[in-house]
């Protein structure tokens, strides 16, 4: 495994060169294009990495995974009332459909509109929960966030702040929009690493297991709904690609992350911080297909 690791990231490696690192949040431009790392967790507790895998990044839209599981937790499948589980075409920070008369909620928790109503849900200190239980899955208790990043993404953040005051209009968020709004910024802003990545997938890969209560849904519901989600949606508007070409469920970060769940086998956090034109890290695209097709991980 450590000599497939270290084939696949040098067979990908050039796919940066092709990406540009996020620069509509002005922190996140700071990236080095040039780290790359991969990280597996097995479920027989084996662990490999390769590269810069213990390079610190912000997990971004990752966090929205993390969001989901507490809103579910906190209200089980009722938070769907507010936002869909469904497949969209747009973009990422999509806001048009929104106002769109026929439209009653956002398409799914993937999408910054989907995201924000599924953060709105979490109960008590939003933000401070999330921290937590990425803690406590990950079992590292440094996990914090960037100020420097969450700072920089709630000045440069017009686009969220616009979506927020939508949803709260069409009353699908209840609350102060712009208190949802800095739980957001801050979840974004939590750096990890591509193997703090794969133990939360292996978390999800392994069922959910583990966590001493959840709540007000059943494990397996969660489990279910978490992967599922994270296979029609977890890579925005071209995951129905995604899908066909590495087939295991995953979501991306515009920091550089992707974070993918093979269930019953492994998790895999892979990090490079140039994207592709679909927000997506270039390199880490790239090598979760050769990790797919090397080790045989689609669940189709």
């Amino acid at each position: 495994m450590q000599k497939i690791l270290e084939e696949v990231l040098e067979e990908n490696r050039h796919l940066a060169k092709k990406g540009r690192v996020a620069s509509y949040i002005p922190a996140l431009a700071k990236a080095n294009p040039h780290h790359i790392g991969i990280c597996i967790a097995e479920i027989n507790g084996n662990m490999y990495k390769a590269g810069d895998a213990d390079a610190k990044f912000t997990i971004q839209s990752i966090s929205k995974v993390i969001a989901l599981m507490l809103a579910l937790m906190d209200n089980g499948e009722k938070v769907f009332e507010k936002v869909g589980r469904e497949g969209t075409e747009d973009p990422f920070n999509t806001l048009y459909k929104l106002d769109l008369p026929h439209t009653e909620k956002p398409v799914n928790p993937m999408i910054n509109a989907g995201a924000i109503a599924t953060t709105a849900q979490i109960k008590g200190d939003k933000f401070g929960r999330i921290l937590e239980l990425i803690r406590r899955i990950t079992g590292n208790l440094s996990i914090d966030y960037s100020r420097e990043v969450y700072i920089s993404e709630k000045e440069t953040g017009e686009k969220n702040k616009a979506i927020a005051h939508l949803l709260k209009a069409r009353g699908i968020i209840e609350g102060d929009p712009d208190e949802v709004l800095d739980h957001y910024f801050k979840q974004c802003s939590i750096e990890v690493t591509a193997c703090d990545l794969a133990k939360i997938a292996l978390f999800m890969a392994n069922g959910c297991q583990g966590l001493p209560s959840y709540g007000e849904i059943d494990r397996k519901t969660l489990y279910r709904n978490l992967l599922a989600i994270m296979t029609i949606g977890g890579m925005y508007n071209v995951s129905g690609q995604y899908a066909a070409e590495v087939g295991v469920p995953s979501k991306s970060g515009v920091g550089g992350g992707i974070m993918a769940s093979v269930p019953g086998r492994m998790g895999i956090g892979v990090f490079s911080p140039p994207l592709d034109e679909n927000g997506h890290s270039i390199a880490g695209y790239g090598i979760m297909k050769s990790l797919s097709h090397r080790l045989d991980l689609s669940i189709f």
